[in-house]
């Protein structure tokens, strides 16, 4: 089991705001497409014909005689579903430092989602699917963090079905190493964007994978076992290139699709990797 309670320590009063005005019902922290119904007072804006009439100043109008509605910026939350691949390659190396990397992710974004008072969930890619439908209750962190204490990485599940499911889910965030069926991810996380929903992808890459061993050893797919590459000590450099242009590739794709994509590193301290995805939203929330 790992112990989260040092990282939430480090997370307090980290906010995740909205990528963008949330369209959003409930009253919450982030920007909302609603307009008019806050105490936040923003401007005022003539009357035109249609406008409702609840919202006029009806102090102002008394004054002087001229209508205007009093424009008001509301907030809202933002319903957060993490989902976590927990296929073979999340094992890797025996250390399980790329899933151990994963669960403290997953865990400190939820800790920061849920301070804001939003509806946090998670969504695990395995065999058979676990899940924790997301909820603002102050138990939420302690189901997540048994869900995926309770978990293993093992076999091949695809990341795609899974993703699709959270269709209408307000933002996602989407934590794997990208080595299953990525096209197919990419492609169910591009349908998502273009529903409304907010998607984060956060690359989880082991130092082992950056740095393999010098030593000659046969490198096998984890999640294909029938598929091994001798890795020798003339083809490392080969190796680190391929890997870094596919780490690039993988991150462009899924920026032109629409998503915040992350990096992180198995070594890098997880609450600072949490507060650079939980950034990558405040930069977008800056107004113009």
């Amino acid at each position: 089991m790992i112990d989260y309670g040092p990282l939430l320590d480090l997370l307090r009063g980290v906010t995740w705001p909205a990528r963008r005005a949330a369209l959003a019902g409930t009253a919450g922290t982030h920007r909302s497409r609603l307009r008019g119904l806050s105490a936040e007072f923003t401007e005022y804006r003539p009357y035109r014909q249609g406008d409702d009439p609840r919202r006029l100043d009806w102090k102002l109008l008394a004054r002087t005689d001229r209508a205007y509605l009093r424009i008001t910026s509301d907030r809202a939350t933002l319903g957060t579903v993490l989902l976590v691949d927990a296929s073979a390659s999340m094992a890797f190396p025996q250390s399980l430092d790329k899933w151990r990397q994963a669960c403290r992710l997953a865990v400190g974004l939820a800790s920061v989602a849920h301070a804001s008072g939003d509806p946090v969930g998670i969504a695990v890619a395995s065999a058979p699917r676990a899940a924790v439908e997301p909820r603002t209750r102050r138990g939420v962190l302690g189901r997540i963090a048994r869900v995926l204490d309770d978990t293993a990485p093992a076999g091949s599940e695809p990341l795609a079905p899974a993703l699709a499911g959270l269709r209408g889910t307000p933002r996602v965030a989407i934590i794997s190493d990208f080595l299953g069926d990525a096209d197919d991810t990419l492609r169910s996380a591009r349908e998502l964007i273009a529903g409304g929903t907010e998607v984060h992808a956060v690359h989880v890459v082991a130092r082992e994978e950056l740095e393999p061993e010098q030593s000659v050893f046969l490198a096998t797919d984890p999640e294909a076992p029938a598929v091994q590459r001798p890795l020798l000590p003339e083809t490392h450099a080969a190796y680190r290139q391929a890997f870094a242009e596919w780490r690039l590739t993988t991150a462009r794709a899924w920026r032109a699709g629409g998503a915040a994509f992350i990096d992180v590193v198995t070594d890098e301290p997880a609450a600072q990797a949490v507060r650079r995805v939980a950034g990558a939203g405040a930069r977008a929330a800056e107004p113009a």
